[in-house]
C-alpha cells in the first residue's frame, strides 16, 4: 500500500534504507546519523502513546508516564481511529498492542 501524499522517490529510498537494517544496533547507527536526538525521542514517544492507548490507558496516565502533551496524544489517537493502521500493524507484530501484549520479562 502506498499513500499518494507520501508517493515520492526520495521517500521510497528512505523507507527502503530502513528495510535494509538488520538489528537494533544498526537502527541506532542509522537514525543517529539521520535524525536529531529530539526527533528520535518524539517518534518513540508517539509509538509508546499508541501502545498505551491500545492498552486502554487514560490521557492522564499517558501524559504522566510519557510526558506527551494532550495534543500529541490526541493526534496519535486520531491516527489509531482514522489512520492507516500503521501503529497497530507494527505494535501487533511486536506483540505490544491490545490485550495480547507480551510481558517484557517473558522475552
Amino acid at each position: 500500500m502506498q499513500l499518494k501524499k507520501l508517493n515520492d522517490k526520495s521517500i521510497d529510498q528512505l523507507f527502503e534504507a530502513v528495510l535494509t537494517l538488520k538489528n537494533v544496533e544498526e537502527c541506532y547507527v542509522f537514525f543517529d546519523d539521520l535524525c536529531t536526538v529530539n526527533e528520535i525521542q518524539s517518534l518513540s514517544q508517539r509509538l509508546e502513546v499508541a501502545r498505551m492507548l491500545g492498552k486502554g490507558h487514560t490521557y492522564n496516565q499517558i501524559e504522566t508516564e510519557t510526558g506527551a502533551s494532550t495534543a500529541t496524544i490526541s493526534r496519535v489517537k486520531r491516527c489509531l481511529n482514522y489512520g492507516n493502521d500503521g501503529y497497530k500493524l507494527s505494535l501487533e507484530r511486536l506483540g505490544r498492542f491490545g490485550s495480547e501484549e507480551k510481558l517484557e520479562s517473558s522475552n
